[in-house]
């Protein structure tokens, strides 16, 4: 925990921090009637029941100094998929530069095809969050900005439309981005989570 907390604190020069992580399993959910919009004296109305059209996975990386994305859409979120973003991360990044990149402790971080890819890759560098720890990764916090902001009271009638909503949202999160900023020591976080 604490060289996560230190990374965020005090990133290290000449060198990108992600925080990297799946969104899996979003919902393309459609309403089966429209919103009912406010009125003065009368809440929002929406139905209970909705339509399941499919499911996709946003994997995600969140780049900690300016909070710009990069991001790719798969059906599954295996370690397959995990190198492909990986690959993704690293056509996204300067060549020069060293990458810390912050995950959680989810099994497709850790399989023989993740360590093969890292060790050809010196300049990559990987953090594991601790057991229960996967709030101290940044991109959690965006992941709960889109589904507050974007998913949440959405309606998608195919994955295809949900993946374009999300795209869009993510083009405009990185024209507007806006860096979460930690303020809390390692000390100071562990004091109301146990490890």
């Amino acid at each position: 925990m604490r060289d996560i907390v230190g990374l965020c604190l005090n990133p290290p020069d000449h060198a990108l921090v992600l925080g990297v992580d799946e969104k899996s399993q979003i919902q393309a959910l459609d309403r089966t009637q429209p919103l009912l919009p406010l009125q003065p004296g009368q809440v929002e109305r929406g139905t209970h029941d909705y339509k399941r059209n499919g499911t996709t996975s946003l994997f995600a990386a969140l780049e900690l100094k300016t909070s710009r994305v990069i991001s790719q859409f798969h059906r599954r979120h295996r370690s397959v998929e995990f190198h492909r973003f990986l690959d993704v991360i690293e056509a996204n990044v300067p060549v020069d530069m060293d990458v810390h990149l912050i995950v959680d402790n989810y099994g497709t971080h850790k399989t023989a095809i993740i360590r093969k890819w890292l060790a050809k890759r010196p300049r990559f560098h990987i953090h594991f969050t601790p057991t229960h720890g996967s709030w101290l990764n940044l991109v959690e916090r965006w992941f709960a900005e889109l589904t507050n902001k974007r998913i949440r009271r959405g309606a998608f009638p195919s994955v295809r439309k949900l993946e374009a909503a999300i795209l869009e949202y993510i083009d405009v999160h990185n024209e507007e981005s806006k860096p979460f900023v930690w303020t809390r020591t390692a000390d100071l976080s562990t004091q109301n989570r146990n490890f």
